[in-house]
């Protein structure tokens, strides 16, 4: 069969075919498309066997794309990539404390260990998302980001465009960043100390 993807819900790894000649919609998974270079996007030309799943609804299975184009390109932040001097100044702001107040060795180390840990996180969600496994949770990624992770997190979302798009995602991103820095403020310096 042939028929046009008109849903999709990449967070969630399904939508819906609209076949050709009409008729009702059938539901499609991520998995039915296998490997590809490409995520499934809305507006794609597809070509579809329809079967079953194990309750017998109807479900599109060995799912290909019939036009050799490639998906619409993640929309770029309205920012311009501004937000990752963010990094910069608060490696500069912890030097400056160090010298000042002095900050612990091992910060430097937990801080970069956590970033690391906190972007491969984000590729592994992404490439999860791409084959519809199961998905990391978001409130593991705010974790991860609070947990001095955050430079790593915007990292991820500039560099592999995941999760960048997602204002509800990115209000709590941005307060775990902003409580992290107020925890930085309160332990590190005489800031909040009387």
């Amino acid at each position: 069969m042939k028929g046009t993807l008109t849903q999709w819900d990449d967070a969630k790894g399904y939508g819906f075919i609209t076949p050709d000649g009409g008729g009702p919609r059938c539901f499609v998974h991520a998995k039915a498309f296998g490997l590809r270079p490409h995520r499934p996007f809305v507006g794609e030309r597809l070509r579809y066997t329809e079967g079953q799943d194990a309750q017998g609804k109807r479900r599109a299975v060995d799912v290909q794309g019939l036009a050799p184009r490639s998906a619409p390109a993640a929309p770029r932040p309205r920012d311009g990539g501004h937000v990752l001097l963010l990094i910069p100044a608060f490696a500069a702001a912890v030097l400056a404390v160090r010298l000042v107040w002095g900050v612990p060795n091992w910060l430097w180390g937990f801080y970069s260990a956590m970033s690391m840990a906190t972007f491969i996180t984000y590729w592994l969600d992404k490439r999860a998302a791409q084959r519809g496994d199961w998905r990391v949770p978001e409130n593991t990624l705010h974790a991860l980001a609070l947990a001095c992770g955050w430079p790593g997190a915007l990292l991820a979302q500039r560099l592999l465009r995941h999760k960048s798009a997602k204002r509800p995602f990115l209000r709590v991103y941005w307060a775990m960043v902003v409580l992290n820095i107020a925890a930085f403020a309160a332990l590190f310096t005489p800031l909040f100390k009387s």
